[in-house]
């Protein structure tokens, strides 16, 4: 999170105008961010999880769940909705996807969701 609110602030979005919302798991992602993009107070909405692998196949249905809702959202409400959820083995490679040696997952989603809301923008103005 601390990757995507920093690159947020790099690219002149206002403290002011980013919102943090917890929700219990990454399964419930999709149903917060429906409804924090239909609400019309956001111009792209950044779903940041993390979901590491165990030894059953619970792990399987969350990411799905969380990968196909999110993107129903965007589909749906006309908001990038960023998939900013780390589906790990271990947690390790969640420590190092969110800002140790392989990058920041969620400053690539903010990125993403500033590239593609300014797009958005620009089509419908014309």
């Amino acid at each position: 999170m601390e990757g995507a609110v920093s690159t947020l602030g790099k690219y002149g979005v206002r403290d002011g105008d980013i919102t943090t919302s917890w929700v219990p798991g990454s399964f419930e992602l999709p149903l917060v961010a429906k409804t924090l993009a239909q609400s019309g107070r956001y111009d792209a909405v950044i779903c940041l999880g993390a979901v590491i692998r165990g030894e059953t196949s619970h792990y399987d249905m969350v990411c799905n769940q969380a990968a196909s809702g999110i993107a129903a959202v965007g589909r749906e409400t006309g908001i990038p909705t960023m998939f900013g959820v780390l589906t790990t083995e271990n947690m390790e490679q969640a420590i190092n996807r969110s800002g140790g040696k392989v990058g920041n997952l969620g400053s690539d989603c903010a990125l993403g969701a500033i590239d593609c809301a300014r797009l958005l923008q620009s089509i419908k103005t014309g």
